[in-house]
């Protein structure tokens, strides 16, 4: 095992330095949109709460967690978990031991551990949030199921296929236990929105999609000590880490798969190392052609060689086309496109031809312009996906025991039953949306790192 429960998403730091970054970038970015005719608008009523899909209700007992990784991403979720009413934080693993120091600050009534294992013993412990880096979470994971626990894994679910697999069987197998992948976006009310959004022909036929991730930044974490650095720094190594397109474009790679409402059945990479030639063997500039069913490509693009307009997702359709970045989303329509009703009443301006409208949750109603980039959604992707899971971990515990009280520890038929309770779940990536994703975007790796091109045969999503 690694010498650390490094941060799973070192790479999205959560320091002061980079909100002033993303801030300048994200006002330079509306100010754009509003050139290009994409006024942000809003709905008077548009406070996500007001979705029932994740507006979460805390009736019932709190659900107790673990949390597994404390680096900068394990710090994040246990903050997270700090603002959620019902997902008190009673235990954090951390084998190094300034992390775990910290980690218990964080979580002052959490037991601390420095072996996973102890941690797993606790009986109070009924969820699981693995934060480690990717190539230890099988073990951890597949202990934590066997353990009885209901487990958040961080995505990618494995740094290889067989690794990920594993994870996803051993996840179907532990119906009694609620397993969520961390695919952020797939719980977000905006996401959801825009999902239903293009799934009523608001593009008609998509004709290609596109996605980007830009960022001034060596990857490398320095330390005094070289076991250290090499712990600090798995993601370098093509032993441990799946890249730039595994570990951080999984995400953007996932949205388009599900946007598209289809798997890839090919990708084509290119990319190398162009800046940082320090030792590492994992590129820090990808290139990947994904291809679709129908002639569709989704074409992805990211660097650690220069920040030039951040990162965003593009969706191309017959009808018009479709931008996101994080939370915010603009619609440009084609001239001859079909009148879809609700446009009728947002407020929209003209550059050159081509003219934008704001997609916000709740934006069917009357919607009016406001003068600066503002988003309805107060909390992070992290949050509504945690809020998911704790949820999700409640629904699923009550199920098997209300079953067990009325039908016996050994009545058949508790699979069906929780299967009814599907209605009671809110929206999240389970384990085969996590298997399906860490599968695309290990392939888009090996593509990438043999600049070649892989088929993706559909056996290979077999769980």
């Amino acid at each position: 095992m690694a010498d650390t429960f490094m941060d799973q998403s070192e790479v999205e730091k959560g320091s002061s330095e980079l909100n002033r970054r993303d801030f300048i970038r994200g006002a330079s970015f509306g100010s754009l949109m509003l050139m290009m005719g994409g006024v942000p608008l809003r709905a008077d009523d548009a406070k996500p709460t007001a979705d029932d899909s994740t507006n979460y209700s805390t009736i019932g007992k709190p659900v107790s967690c673990g949390v597994i990784g404390c680096g900068l991403w394990g710090k994040e979720v246990i903050q997270t978990l700090g603002f959620l009413p019902n997902a008190p934080v009673v235990a954090v693993c951390e084998n190094y031991p300034p992390f775990l120091k910290q980690a218990k600050e964080l979580a002052p009534k959490a037991e601390g551990y420095t072996e996973y294992q102890k941690l797993l013993e606790q009986k109070d412990v009924e969820a699981v949030i693995v934060a480690t880096p990717s190539h230890l979470h099988k073990e951890i994971v597949l202990a934590a199921l066997a353990a009885g626990k209901h487990v958040y894994c961080e995505a990618p679910l494995a740094s290889t296929i067989e690794d990920a697999r594993a994870i996803a069987q051993a996840a179907k197998a532990s119906f009694k236990c609620n397993f969520q992948a961390g695919l952020q976006w797939r719980a977000h009310p905006q996401k959801l929105f825009l999902l239903k959004f293009i799934r009523s022909g608001a593009v008609k036929t998509a004709v290609m999609a596109r996605a980007q991730w830009h960022k001034n930044d060596s990857w490398r974490r320095a330390s005094s000590k070289p076991e250290r650095e090499k712990a600090l720094n798995w993601r370098l190594s093509s032993e441990t880490s799946s890249g730039l397109i595994g570990e951080v474009g999984i995400h953007q790679l996932d949205l388009a798969s599900w946007s598209l409402g289809r798997k890839p059945t090919a990708v084509t990479g290119y990319g190398g190392i162009l800046r940082w030639d320090d030792g590492r063997d994992v590129a820090d500039t990808v290139q990947a052609v994904l291809e679709y069913p129908d002639k569709v490509n989704f074409t992805y693009d990211a660097t650690l060689a220069n920040s030039f307009d951040a990162e965003y997702e593009m969706l191309f359709g017959t009808q018009a086309a479709i931008m996101t970045r994080g939370d915010k989303a603009w619609m440009f329509k084609e001239a001859e496109a079909d009148l879809l009703g609700w446009e009728i009443y947002a407020a929209k301006k003209q550059f050159n031809d081509e003219s934008g409208i704001a997609l916000v949750l709740g934006a069917s109603k009357s919607v009016q312009a406001v003068k600066k980039e503002v988003s309805p959604f107060e909390e992070s992707p992290l949050h509504y996906s945690l809020a998911a899971f704790i949820h999700n971990s409640w629904v699923t515990g009550q199920g098997v025991k209300d079953f067990t009280t009325n039908y016996g520890a050994d009545a058949e038929g508790l699979p069906e039953y929780l299967a009814t309770l599907a209605k009671s779940r809110g929206p999240a990536a389970g384990y085969a949306e996590g298997f399906d994703a860490t599968l695309i975007a290990l392939k888009a790796n090996e593509a990438v790192m043999q600049k070649k091109k892989i088929e993706l045969k559909k056996e290979w999503f077999e769980i």
